[in-house]
């Protein structure tokens, strides 16, 4: 699985910490974590909450990312940002019950987390537990046991309910701010990465009229 993080500007100082307690659990599971910033409270290359799901929903589409770790202060706003978009379901994790609970019955491909608020001593355990949690067992199984099939069947409905609301990515991409994408899409190591991973030629087609080659 390839699985991206994206830190926006009031947690960025925070990237470093995050993404090696990521590569530390995920790696030995056979997972690769591309960071995709913002790698440091000074870049250049400015991301807000509302880039990040931009930022997410373009790499889940693609299929260059498979999954998709973000936050922000409360990750409330970047959770609203991601959801704010089609082929994305996000979910608010804290701590690793919300992770493994997340993962069984919503079987998403992003999460948002506090990197502010709670975030205090012994936050790396923290992180490192849930995503054990998110990413140590497969997905989709449905929690508790005597309610699996229930919730796999919640699951397509939900599926089934977003894809009648959502149009496709692109028109949503042309339908906003275009300043906005460009900054959202502009991080130092994107190209580099996206195009590198992306399997969506359209889409592909769609970033490079963006942001050029």
């Amino acid at each position: 699985m390839k699985i991206a993080l994206i830190n926006e500007n009031s947690q960025a100082p925070k990237n470093e910490l995050i993404c090696s307690v990521l590569k530390k659990v995920v790696e030995p599971m056979g997972h690769t974590v591309y960071n995709y910033g913002m790698y440091t409270g000074t870049d250049k290359e400015w991301l807000t909450y509302v880039q990040n799901g931009i930022l997410a929903s373009v790499l889940l589409n693609s299929g260059a990312a498979d999954y998709v770790i973000t936050g922000c202060g409360t990750g409330e706003g970047a959770m609203l940002a991601l959801n704010s978009f089609p082929g994305v379901i996000c979910g608010y994790v804290v701590d690793p019950s919300d992770a493994f609970m997340f993962a069984q019955i919503n079987d998403g491909n992003a999460i948002s987390m506090p990197f502010a608020k709670g975030f205090g001593w012994g936050a790396e355990c923290n992180l490192e537990y849930v995503f054990e949690k998110l990413f140590g067992c497969e997905s989709g199984g449905g929690y508790p046991k005597e309610k699996q099939q229930v919730e796999r069947s919640n699951k397509k409905i939900l599926d089934a309910v977003r894809a009648n609301n959502f149009h496709d990515l692109i028109t949503c991409l042309k339908g906003i701010d275009q300043e906005l994408l460009k900054g959202a899409l502009g991080g130092a190591h994107f190209k580099e990465l996206f195009y590198a991973n992306s399997k969506d030629e359209a889409l592909t087609a769609f970033v490079k009229s963006v942001v050029g080659e």
